[in-house]
C-alpha cells in the first residue's frame, strides 16, 4: 500500500510516498516557492534528484504538479496506486487528542484554532483542500503537533494566569513536536526491547527548533514548549523561557513595539542572540574552536537548560530509565550530546565517548555502567504520519 505523507507550508509543500507497513520512502520531494516567481519542484527517487523550475500559482496547481510527476517517472502508474494522504496540521488546540480522518467537521474545527498557529494551520488547510479536490475518493488524515501532549494534566499544562484568559482564549501549554516525540520514545522501546508501558524515557528534540518531551508509560506527561514554540529552551533564534518583564523593558528602553521585541526574541535569539555568529549549531562549534567564548557560551546555555528540565522531569515522573536525542543537532552533534551528558552525572547518566561518535544512526551511547540509558534515534515525522494515516483510513 502506498501513502502520501503531506506537510503543506505558506509557499511550499512537502512530500514522501511511503510503502506501508513496510514504512520504506519510495520517493520524497517539495514544491517550493508556491505563487512566486520561479517556483521549484525537487524530486528524489533511488537516490536520484531531480530539479525543475516553472510557474506554479496556487497549491492545487503544486499538488496537480506534484502527481503527475509521481505518474512521469513511473513512481505510480496512476492515483489508484495512492491508498490515502496523511496530513501534517500544527495545531489541534484542545480539540484532537488523537490524529483524526479528515471531513468538512474536521476542517471547520481546525479553522477555528488557527489562530493559536496563524502561520501554520491556514497553510495546511490550503494543503488539505488542494488534495481533496484533485483526489476526492482517497482518504485523508490529519495528524497533529499537538495532539500527543493532550495526556498532559491540568496542573501541568495550565498557566498561572487569569483563568479566564484560558477559558475564553484557550492560554495554555499545549507543546510542539509531538509526532517526532511520539516516534522516537516508540522507537526507545524497540531499541531497548522494553515495553514502553513500564518505561520513562525523555526526548531531546534538538534542531533549529527544539523541545523536550517527559514520556511515561508510553504517554506525554510534560513537555517543554508551551502555548506557542517560543517557549522552553534555547534555540537556534528563539529565546526560549525568559522573565516576561523583559518584553516591556526592552520595548521602552529600545523604542519598539511589542511585535518587533517579539520578532527578536523569536528570530534574533537563542544561538544566533548570544554568539552573534550563527543560528547553526556547527558554524558556533567552529567559532568555538578558534576561541569564539559568546559562541561556546550559546552552547552551553542550551545545555544547562536542557539539563535542568531533564531534572524537573526526573522527580515529577520518579525517575528515568532513558534518555533519546534526536533531529538536526540531537543526532549530529556528538560534542553538544556529551555537553548535556556530564551535566547530569548527579542522575547517575555515564556517555560512553566512543559510542557517541556517532551521526545521524540510532545507537546507545551510554556506557553499561550507566544508570540510564541514553540513545541517539533519528526522528521520521512522516513514518508516523503514514502509520496514522494506515490505522484510520479505513474508519
Amino acid at each position: 500500500m502506498k501513502i502520501l505523507a503531506v506537510n503543506a507550508g505558506s509557499s511550499s509543500l512537502k512530500f514522501q510516498l511511503l510503502k506501508m507497513p513496510e514504512e520504506t520512502v519510495i520517493a520524497a520531494g517539495v514544491v517550493e516557492r508556491i505563487g512566486l516567481p520561479k517556483a521549484v519542484v525537487k524530486i528524489e527517487l533511488n537516490g536520484d534528484k531531480t530539479k525543475e523550475t516553472m510557474e506554479v500559482s496556487d497549491h492545487k496547481a503544486a499538488v496537480k504538479i506534484l502527481l503527475e510527476k509521481l505518474v512521469e517517472l513511473g513512481i505510480v502508474e496512476s492515483y489508484e496506486e495512492i491508498a490515502a494522504v496523511g496530513h501534517r496540521v500544527v495545531h489541534g488546540g484542545e480539540k484532537f487528542s488523537d490524529s483524526v480522518v479528515i471531513d468538512d467537521e474536521v476542517i471547520a474545527a481546525i479553522e477555528e484554532v488557527s489562530d493559536l498557529a496563524p502561520l501554520h494551520n491556514p497553510a495546511n488547510l490550503t494543503g488539505i483542500r488542494a488534495f481533496k479536490e484533485i483526489l476526492p475518493d482517497k482518504p485523508m488524515v490529519a495528524v497533529f503537533d499537538t495532539a500527543f501532549h493532550q495526556t498532559m494534566e491540568q496542573d501541568v499544562f495550565m498557566y498561572a494566569t487569569p483563568y479566564d484568559w484560558y477559558s475564553h482564549y484557550g492560554v495554555r501549554k499545549y507543546g510542539f513536536h509531538g509526532t517526532s516525540h511520539k516516534y522516537v520514545s516508540q522507537r526507545v522501546a524497540d531499541i531497548l526491547k522494553r515495553d514502553i508501558r513500564d518505561l520513562k524515557t525523555i526526548v531531546l528534540h534538538i534542531g533549529n527548533g527544539a523541545s523536550l518531551c517527559a514520556v511515561n508509560k508510553g504517554v506525554s506527561v510534560e513537555t517543554s514548549m508551551g502555548f506557542t514554540p517560543l517557549a522552553g529552551i534555547a534555540m537556534g533564534t528563539r529565546s526560549g523561557d525568559i522573565d516576561p518583564a523583559i518584553i516591556e523593558f526592552i520595548s521602552q528602553k529600545e523604542e519598539k513595539t511589542v511585535q518587533e521585541v517579539m520578532n527578536d526574541l523569536n528570530k534574533n535569539s537563542g544561538y544566533l542572540g548570544i554568539s552573534n555568529v550563527s543560528s547553526d549549531s556547527r558554524d558556533l562549534w567552529d567559532a568555538a574552536d578558534e576561541g569564539n567564548e559568546q559562541a561556546l557560551l550559546a552552547i552551553r546555555k542550551q545545555a544547562k537548560m536542557i539539563a535542568d528540565y531533564i531534572g524537573a522531569y526526573f522527580v515529577q515522573m520518579g525517575g528515568v530509565d532513558a534518555i533519546a536525542f534526536t533531529a538536526g543537532v540531537g543526532e549530529n552533534a556528538p560534542r553538544t550530546r556529551k555537553m548535556i551528558a556530564d551535566r547530569l552525572k548527579a542522575l547517575g547518566v555515564l556517555i560512553d565517548d566512543d559510542a557517541n561518535q556517532v551521526y545521524g544512526e540510532e545507537r546507545i551511547i551510554s556506557t553499561d555502567k550507566s544508570k540510564v540509558s541514553m540513545l541517539v534515534v533519528p526522528t521520521n515525522e512522516e513514518v508516523m504520519i503514514a502509520r496514522d494515516t494506515v490505522r484510520l483510513m479505513d474508519k
